[in-house]
């Protein structure tokens, strides 16, 4: 299966499309899954494409088992001269969800070929717009979680941050909840030559940014994590005016919902306290789309590890990986829990080494394979209910 896999993640990756426009990539998929005998729906959340199939083997008929794929690319320009690189300017697959989706299709095949071996129904779930954390709830919205309602889900990404042959599941959060704010700081605008006529909004804005980083290392207990970032600084029209207001916008990060609300109520707290303490106010709001932790069932990141043990050995096998990036199949693992596995996919003797998100990401494929074995495996563990 190696050479169709590897030429299904290079056409893939050739002909990247951003979230909510997997025209080309869902009719691929659609299509497949339709010639392997998996009963389709097409538009499932916009683009989303879910294929349903009942096993004809033992194992537990209550057990549906839901395995997501994610579909988008990114709005980056790629930079690698790769006989396969996106032909699209300013579109790329930076993030490897191209390899997700023939790794998912791989896996289909095989299960659809050994269907006499597992009992119980799966649910393929080809999702899109997960970076722009969104196609999972459009999805949830089209009824994707229901007919049948799925007990367990299977997730996995490849991950360049670690060496190929590596395989990450840990118990608990997985990914952190994130969540946008937005800080308008109002003040009132002057001459810069006659600062004290007006209320320097400027000022107050510097002065809030570095207090927002007091919030982690001073209000978070050192045992949690927690991330407050400021990303977006607006303000001002000339360099001799002081301007009415000043934009600011960030995201936090963090692993537990108490935590969450612990940085969202010192944010707002923070940032007014500053504001009126130099007279001017702030106006502080958080995005309504914000994302929960991915948090892993023990019981199924246990028996994943061991599948993933067999596969590339214990010593390979890391229980303790996490990271603050965010994912919305979040909203997933909470109706039907599972695991969200990585998967490594970096090489440094290849020169592989580029972070996600970069126009010169690259994956080692020979990471291909271990997705689709590990996916496989820990599917019919589950379905033939060996656990």
């Amino acid at each position: 299966m190696r050479d169709w896999l590897v030429a299904m993640r290079r056409d893939l990756h050739r002909h990247p499309e951003l979230a909510f426009q997997e025209e080309r990539t869902a009719g691929i998929v659609a299509r497949r899954l339709g010639e392997l005998g998996y009963h389709v729906r097409t538009g499932v959340g916009k683009t989303g494409v879910v294929g349903v199939m009942e096993g004809a083997g033992s194992g537990s008929a209550r057990h549906v088992l839901l395995l997501r794929f994610d579909m988008d690319a990114l709005p980056i320009h790629e930079q690698l001269e790769l006989p396969f690189r996106s032909i699209y300017e300013g579109k790329m697959h930076a993030c490897g969800h191209d390899a997700h989706t023939a790794i998912g299709l791989g896996v289909a095949e095989l299960l659809a070929r050994h269907r006499d071996q597992w009992g119980g129904v799966v649910k393929f779930v080809f999702q899109p717009a997960e970076e722009i954390v969104s196609g999972a709830l459009a999805m949830i919205a089209d009824g994707v979680l229901e007919h049948p309602k799925p007990d367990h889900t299977l997730a996995l990404h490849m991950w360049a941050e670690e060496e190929v042959g590596v395989i990450g599941v840990t118990d608990g959060p997985a990914l952190a909840a994130s969540s946008a704010y937005h800080i308008v700081v109002r003040g009132r605008g002057s001459h810069g030559a006659s600062p004290h006529l007006g209320r320097d909004p400027i000022v107050a804005a510097a002065q809030i940014i570095v207090a927002l980083q007091t919030i982690v290392a001073r209000n978070l207990n050192p045992l949690a994590q927690g991330v407050v970032t400021v990303g977006i600084v607006h303000g001002g029209t000339a360099p001799n005016i002081i301007p009415d207001s000043v934009e600011l916008q960030g995201t936090i990060r963090a692993f537990s919902d108490e935590v969450m609300d612990l940085l969202r109520s010192r944010i707002h707290d923070v940032a007014a306290g500053i504001a009126n303490a130099l007279g001017c106010e702030a106006d502080v709001s958080f995005s309504e789309k914000g994302t929960p932790a991915t948090v892993n069932d023990p019981a199924i990141a246990a028996l994943m590890r061991q599948v993933a043990a067999e596969l590339v050995g214990s010593a390979h096998v890391r229980s303790d990986y996490r990271t603050m990036g965010a994912e919305d199949c979040a909203h997933f693992l909470r109706a039907a829990p599972g695991a969200y596995v990585f998967i490594g996919a970096g090489n440094k003797s290849k020169g592989i080494t580029e972070p996600h998100h970069s126009p010169r990401f690259q994956i080692d494929e020979d990471a291909l394979l271990n997705g689709v074995v590990l996916m496989t495996a820990g599917a019919l563990r589950i379905l033939s209910d060996e656990r």
